[in-house]
C-alpha cells in the first residue's frame, strides 16, 4: 500500500507544476531588460596601411536577460560585425529563444575596441517576437583576441527595451 501512495504523491506533485514559459512577452507592451552576452567566433582582418584595418567578425554565444519584464530568460545570440578602425562598426544580430522565436537587430558604434558603446535597434522578429521594435546598448570587451582570428568577448552594461506587435506569425 505504501508504494502506491508514494507513486500517487509523486504523480500529483509532478502534474501540479505548470511549465515555466520561455517568454513573458505581451503584445503592445514595453519590456525592459538588462543582461549579458558571452560570445566566441572568428574575425578576418585586412590591413589598410600602418595604422588602420578593417575586419568582419562572426560571433555566437549565450545571451541571458534579467528584470521582471524581460522578453525571455535566455537566447542563443548570433552576430556579424564589420569594423573599420578608422570609422564605425556596423552589425546585424539574431537572438533565438528556447521556442525558436527570433528577434532581429542592427547595431552600430564608433568601433568595437574595449570600452566603446554600441547602440542597437530591433527590426522585427518571428513567432512571439513578430513586429519587434525597440532599442538596446552595450559595451563590448574582448577576452581573447588571437593573431589567427579566434575571438571571445562579452558585453558589459547590456540594457534595453522591446515591444512586439499585436499580430504574431
Amino acid at each position: 500500500m505504501r508504494p502506491i501512495a508514494l507513486v500517487a504523491l509523486v504523480l500529483i506533485a509532478a502534474c501540479s507544476h505548470a511549465p515555466t514559459p520561455a517568454s513573458n512577452v505581451a503584445p503592445g507592451e514595453w519590456h525592459t531588460f538588462t543582461g549579458s552576452w558571452i560570445a566566441t567566433g572568428t574575425r578576418n582582418t585586412i590591413g589598410l596601411g600602418a595604422d588602420r584595418s578593417a575586419s568582419i567578425a562572426d560571433l555566437e554565444g549565450t545571451l541571458l536577460l534579467s528584470d521582471a519584464s524581460r522578453p525571455a530568460r535566455g537566447f542563443r545570440a548570433e552576430a556579424i560585425v564589420f569594423n573599420d578602425t578608422g570609422g564605425r562598426a556596423e552589425g546585424r544580430g539574431v537572438w533565438t529563444d528556447a521556442d525558436g522565436s527570433q528577434v532581429f537587430s542592427e547595431f552600430h558604434g564608433s568601433g568595437v575596441a574595449g570600452g566603446k558603446k554600441i547602440e542597437g535597434t530591433f527590426i522585427g522578429g518571428t513567432g512571439q517576437f513578430a513586429g519587434a521594435t525597440g532599442s538596446f546598448t552595450f559595451t563590448w570587451q574582448f577576452v581573447i583576441d588571437t593573431p589567427d582570428g579566434r575571438i571571445q568577448g562579452q558585453t558589459s552594461d547590456l540594457s534595453g527595451r522591446i515591444r512586439v506587435g499585436e499580430n504574431h506569425e
